[in-house]
């Protein structure tokens, strides 16, 4: 089998050696070529290339989310085609790896090659659904490019606790999940949106064409997959029922008080696969093929763990089948 094996060589949790040893293994079953990345965008470069050339069977992308979902973008480029795209394999080597461990991957990166070989020889993989985000025609962001994601999305506050960790992280701090606490504390603190929400949910309604609006959101966590993140070994569920086989699941608040925020973060912390938050602030939905979030307000926008600056809208297709996997 033809493969490239896309590398950043800033994964939180690999070493030049490791690296090394799992390239390797690989080269031991694989035809494999070997890239790093060097800037910003470069791992969807180098995979849409491969699979404008016709040549790569695989896509290996050794990495965290980030990496991950620019693999995905490149392999994408021209469109979902997963009977004749190359396939896509993780190795997790971010501080989190939410979509390798949705997968059902180890989290150890050398387990986790060792997984990936064992799937290669048996011949095992599936086909999973993506998320797909784009600028709403006319909006001001209407010009906004498509861009997939793997396993969430966020509007909002938990898209300003990224953005939040990125600048730490920029100035130096490790990503680790204590930093993301500290920065959840100062998002809420200086959230000016919290007791009235500015984001209207807008999907098809039922008659003659008519959209069906919910007001007055404060938050808006889309699922491609469950669970949404990690904290440490514990798994956050917004949306437990969220799968790589349906489309799109869409947790929302209305409130963002100290008292409900204490209330739903205790939920989230005790989520289960078979019961997320609730309550009347609460608002979720499942598998939604399309649906629009608008804002009265710029507001942060992230994808699978990326800060994408501010929007006022973003258009949302929850895409099934839309690339192969190993698994």
């Amino acid at each position: 089998m033809r493969a490239l094996l896309v590398v950043n060589p800033a994964a939180t949790t690999t070493s030049a050696r490791t690296r090394e040893v799992l390239t390797h293994a690989l080269a031991s079953d694989l035809k494999l070529e070997v890239a790093e990345t060097q800037y910003r965008g470069h791992a969807r470069d180098l995979a849409r290339e491969a699979t404008e050339a016709g040549q790569t069977d695989l896509v290996v992308a050794l990495g965290g989310d980030g990496t991950v979902n620019e693999v995905v973008n490149g392999l994408l480029a021209s469109g979902p085609d997963p009977d004749s795209h190359p396939r896509l394999a993780v190795v997790p080597g971010g501080s989190t790896n939410v979509f390798a461990r949705a997968l059902g991957l180890p989290n150890d990166v050398v387990e986790a090659t060792g997984a990936l070989l064992d799937a290669l020889r048996d011949g095992s993989e599936r086909t999973i659904g993506l998320g797909l985000a784009a600028g709403t025609p006319g909006t001001e962001d209407e010009g906004v490019p498509e861009r997939w994601f793997t396993f969430c999305a966020g509007f909002g506050f938990d898209a300003g606790v990224v953005g939040r960790v990125e600048q730490q992280r920029e100035r130096g701090k490790r990503s680790t999940h204590a930093l993301y606490v500290r920065q959840v504390v100062r998002q809420f603190l200086g959230e000016a949106n919290r007791r009235r929400g500015v984001i209207t949910l807008e999907r098809p309604g039922g008659g003659e064409g008519a959209a069906e609006l919910v007001e007055n959101l404060a938050l808006a966590i889309i699922c491609n997959t469950a669970p949404w993140s990690y904290l440490g070994n514990r798994p956050i569920y917004p949306s437990p029922d969220a799968s790589f086989d349906t489309a799109l699941d869409v947790f929302a608040l209305s409130k963002l008080s100290p008292a409900a925020v204490a209330r739903y973060a205790t939920q989230l912390l005790a989520s289960t696969p078979e019961r997320g938050p609730h309550g009347k602030h609460a608002l979720s939905h499942h598998d939604l093929t399309n649906f629009t979030l608008h804002s009265q307000v710029p507001l942060p926008f992230q994808m699978d763990g990326d800060h994408l600056g501010l929007r006022t809208s973003v258009t949302f297709t929850g895409v099934r089948r839309a690339l192969r996997v190993i698994v």
